[in-house]
């Protein structure tokens, strides 16, 4: 019991499953997504083993798709909603979620999400221009500086589906964190 503690140190929760057919800035929530193993999410637009990303296509249509499920935590809204007003998918999230700081994850953290599936963290979501067009200023909102001048991105995390499997509202996350030393997440 001590080692099943000590693996899943973190839990939280699922608020709510998002996914958009096209490339638009928002998510359309939904009752219910699947996660299919090394592609993504059926349906949305960022589905498919390469990079999907329109800027990164155009740069190398190679590319592994590091970027196929995108997580917010709610407590970012909480954070901001004393100057911008922001629901579940508007930010262009599949999952946001509730009770885990997703931006203190070390990178290569599994997410075990309801009953069977599984995500590998890769790394930060890089804001970009197009969530001024959203709400504007949110920009600089989700993009600060800690005390040695470094950027702190907080608009989310990427990752990759490890096993398929249906997520929806209310599902626990519990988060296994990588062995030692860990590495600090980066845009990706």
């Amino acid at each position: 019991m001590k080692d099943e503690i000590k693996k899943y140190s973190l839990v939280g929760t699922v608020k709510a499953v998002s996914i958009s057919k096209k490339h638009t800035f928002s998510k359309k929530n939904q009752n219910i997504i699947k996660l299919v193993k090394g592609f993504g999410i059926e349906g949305d637009s960022h589905f498919g083993s390469t990079i999907k990303h329109r800027s990164r296509v155009a740069q190398n249509p190679d590319q592994p798709n590091l970027r196929q499920v995108h997580l917010i935590h709610s407590e970012l809204f909480e954070e901001l909603a004393d100057r911008f007003h922001i629901e579940p998918g508007q930010m262009g999230e599949n999952i946001t979620t509730a009770g885990i700081n997703l931006l203190e994850l070390p990178a290569d953290s599994v997410l075990f999400i309801g009953t069977s599936a599984v995500i590998q963290v890769t790394g930060l979501r890089n804001p970009c221009a197009q969530i001024d067009h959203f709400q504007p200023g949110l920009l600089k909102a989700v993009i600060d500086q800690d005390g040695g001048g470094n950027l702190i991105r907080k608009a989310g995390i990427m990752g990759v589906v490890l096993e398929g499997g249906e997520v929806k509202p209310g599902d626990e996350i519990r988060v296994e964190l990588p062995p030692k030393p860990f590495k600090k997440l980066d845009r990706v």
